[in-house]
């Protein structure tokens, strides 16, 4: 059953808030497109912190946890200018994850993450939504350093990491108590 909270909004809100969605960038890849969040992609986000890797994603992996996790990074606009895209298939506009620049309590600086379906796991939608995610944090934002903070047990997102050409970085990791791993992603130059 769908909570109140999680049902779009009608009439003045609606348009409001489809106005902003629209101030947001938009990017297209070869496959994909990276678009802003709307109410309606919660479900699947949700249905990725509900599922296996939800320990990787949120604290409180639950529904409740998964919105309050969703809002907060949906308001990084905002705040910051930078945050959550859904990641879609350009044919069809399947919903297969989301991609974020991020800025969260206890990040030292700005992140780099990926949350997909398990049903677009092993297609590469991930890498090459994190490259053009990363091409925007870097040619458009102007950021100068970027990372991804990793479970030590999140197997496959380490190997996206390390796919995307981010190395770990021990400082970095010694700073965070090294309870996470941090893979640093190439500078501008070399990304």
């Amino acid at each position: 059953m769908i909570a109140p909270h999680e049902i779009p909004a009608t009439g003045p809100g609606a348009a409001f808030a489809a106005r902003m969605q629209a101030m947001l960038p938009v990017i297209e890849t070869e496959r994909l497109r990276l678009r802003a969040p709307r109410i309606e992609d919660f479900p699947a986000y949700a249905q990725i912190a509900e599922g296996p890797s939800g320990k990787f994603l949120i604290d409180n992996p639950s529904r409740d946890g998964a919105w309050f996790d969703f809002t907060q990074i949906v308001a990084t606009w905002i705040l910051r200018g930078h945050g959550l895209w859904t990641v879609e298939l350009l044919t069809g506009g399947d919903l297969l994850g989301f991609v974020l620049l991020g800025f969260e309590p206890g990040d030292h600086e700005p992140e780099l993450g990926y949350l997909f379906r398990a049903s677009a796991e092993g297609h590469g939608y991930a890498s090459e939504a994190a490259i053009a995610a990363r091409r925007h944090a870097y040619k458009t934002l102007g950021m100068r350093t970027l990372v991804s903070a990793i479970d030590p047990d999140n197997s496959r997102s380490i190997r996206l990491a390390e796919r995307l050409g981010a190395t770990r970085d021990d400082a970095a990791e010694a700073a965070h108590g090294h309870e996470v791993l941090i893979y640093r992603h190439p500078a501008p130059e070399d990304a």
